[in-house]
């Protein structure tokens, strides 16, 4: 069954299933009765499960380019000189 929300508001939200509007509280009703049906009818069970929550997004890393290739190079550069001046002057 394929379903889907329209734009109404959150307290009266329709969805349409198969070309019908139907409400949540509809919704939840038609599938209680048909879990029921198939309770009599073929004598299982029905396990309901809570929605699995969203994988957790790992945040976006900008991938360096080659700019900030050469700015990092350049940084390293400038430490190097400024802790070989320190040596020399404290040595």
């Amino acid at each position: 069954m394929r379903i889907q929300a329209t734009g109404l508001a959150p307290a009266n939200i329709l969805f349409r299933t198969m070309g019908y509007h139907v409400t949540k509280d509809e919704l939840r009703a038609e599938l209680e009765r048909q879990a029921q049906r198939y309770k009599d009818v073929y004598g299982g069970e029905v396990i309901t499960y809570a929605a699995q929550p969203d994988p957790e997004r790992k945040p976006w890393r900008k991938k360096a380019n080659l700019l900030d290739q050469a700015f990092e190079k350049e940084l390293e550069k400038i430490e190097k000189d400024l802790k070989s001046r320190t040596d020399e002057a404290s040595g």
